[in-house]
């Protein structure tokens, strides 16, 4: 069975990302893990941290719903603010064959500033899919 870690925040339920999960579930057995991490533009008080964590459930638990009807394992949780802590995180608690990252387009995403998907391919040295959004939903 094929295990993927799903790393996502506002992208989580868009259409690219839900494609991507239903085909890779209809190649064959496999479960997913979704990571959802409590980003927030400005994550500058814990006022504001507690409402990206909230955020973030709320992402978490609309996908778990919108991913009962697929034909493998689906589980999830809200991981820390950084998206490679929070895969880290993850990957200590089980292990993963391939990491599903989805992020919003260039020119919004600032994970692909970053070069967070680079980033996560040299630290976790695991296959990388990643899922880039087609439309913009907001900041992320």
């Amino acid at each position: 069975m094929r295990r993927y870690l799903v790393v996502a925040n506002q992208t989580l339920c868009g259409e690219a990302l839900f494609a991507e999960l239903r085909a890779r579930a209809e190649g064959g057995p496999c479960s997913f893990h979704l990571v959802v991490p409590a980003t927030h533009p400005h994550e500058l008080s814990n006022h504001i941290e507690r409402h990206a964590r909230d955020q973030a459930q709320q992402r978490l638990d609309a996908a778990l719903a919108r991913l009962a009807d697929v034909d493998a394992e689906v589980t999830g949780e809200v991981g820390d603010a950084s998206p490679i802590l929070a895969i880290q995180d993850a990957l200590i608690a089980r292990e993963a064959d391939e990491i599903i990252l989805s992020t919003l387009p260039a020119g919004v995403s600032r994970w692909l500033r970053r070069d967070l998907p680079h980033r996560v391919e040299r630290r976790f040295e695991l296959p990388l899919i990643l899922v880039v959004a087609q439309e913009e939903p907001a900041h992320q």
